[in-house]
């Protein structure tokens, strides 16, 4: 997967700028109980974000693969 960048809407014009990505393809863990509120992740071309279900457009929180997979194998050991 290769992320789309463009410049931020709150940059101001002709100066150094914030870029942005949107990051698509989040889906439901597999890690969620059935029929309940859920927390999605989507795949990083350097790791994973995460979101909750409930609120998608609150934002995600990214995680370099390292810790992504520091992060499941805690959950998995609980």
């Amino acid at each position: 997967m290769i992320l789309k960048f463009q410049k931020s809407s709150y940059s101001a014009q002709n100066q150094n700028c914030v870029e942005v990505a949107q990051v698509p393809g989040f889906r439901k863990s597999t890690y969620s109980g059935q029929d309940q509120d859920c927390v999605e992740v989507a795949e990083l071309p350097c790791g994973a974000a995460i979101r909750d279900s409930k609120h998608p457009t609150a934002g995600h929180l990214p995680f370099p693969a390292p810790e992504w997979t520091g992060f499941l194998s805690a959950a998995l050991t609980r």
